[in-house]
Formats: C-alpha cells, sequence, structure tokens
C-alpha cells in the first residue's frame, strides 16, 4: 500500500473556529478523518500532519523527497512567501498536490500568488475540504500510471 503524506501549513490545527465563512465549520479532525477514509478507498496509507512551523515541515518534505513519498500539501500562509519551502519541494521525487480550502484567487491580492505551484504536479483550490478528496484521488491515479505494468 502507497503511503503518502497530507501535510498543513499554519493555523489549519484551527479548523472550525478559523473564519468559518472562509474555511467552513469542519474542524481539523474531520479533515483528518476525511483524508484517512479517503485513502482507505483508494488503497492509500495517509498520514496527515500539521505544523506551524516552517522548518519542521521542510524537514518533512525532505523525508518525503528520500523515501519517494508523494505529498498532498496545503502550504497555508507559506504558498505565498516562503522561497525555503519551495526549494525544499523542488527536490521532490513523487507526485506533489497543492492544496487549498479556499480560492486564494478570489480572496485578497497577496493570496493570488503561490511560491509552490511552479514545483507543484498540480494545484486543487476552492473546494472546501473537498479540495483535499480530489488531491488524493490525483495522487492515486498518478501514483497508479507509474506502476510499471
Amino acid at each position: 500500500m502507497n503511503t503518502v503524506l497530507v501535510l498543513s501549513g499554519p493555523n489549519l490545527q484551527r479548523l472550525g473556529s478559523r473564519e468559518p465563512d472562509v474555511y467552513g465549520a469542519e474542524t481539523f479532525e474531520d479533515l483528518t478523518e476525511l483524508c484517512r477514509e479517503t485513502g482507505r478507498r483508494l488503497g492509500l496509507h495517509v498520514e496527515v500532519r500539521q505544523t506551524d512551523d516552517e522548518a519542521e515541515l521542510i524537514g518533512w518534505v525532505h523525508q518525503a523527497a528520500d523515501e519517494r513519498t508523494p505529498i498532498v500539501l496545503n502550504p497555508a500562509a507559506f504558498t505565498h512567501y516562503s522561497y525555503a519551502l519551495r526549494d525544499a519541494l523542488a527536490q521532490r521525487t513523487a507526485p506533489l498536490v497543492e492544496v487549498h480550502i479556499s480560492n486564494p484567487a478570489a480572496r485578497e491580492e497577496f493570496r493570488h500568488t503561490s511560491v509552490v505551484a511552479g514545483v507543484a504536479t498540480g494545484t486543487i483550490a476552492g473546494f472546501g475540504l473537498r479540495s483535499y478528496v480530489l488531491a488524493l484521488q490525483a495522487v492515486a491515479e498518478l501514483v497508479a500510471d507509474d506502476r510499471p505494468g
């Protein structure tokens, strides 16, 4: 069974209480269970992690690159300015899907630029927590396409 890391950046542990008009009422625990259940349906082992610490997130990305592990990543605020995260992601060795709960292009202007998008396999945004389901489906298909035979 293929492992996929679902990594979330700053403030996402506050889902459910943080700007529910933007991010919805579902909690981070709800997101975690949704990702794990989606993974089970798709034949993936999903490991969900969240951090507010840029260095910790980069360490997880390095580990994923070394182990050829696909990533579904919501970099949160790091999306817009973390060149260190972008450089770590550029070393990826497996599919990387950038994901956002809201649609950054429909929000404040500073959210319109992603420094991560240029090194991602693709980006899914604006579908609420369903963005993660779509991202995991994409990873499952990409991993299946890479299998021999």
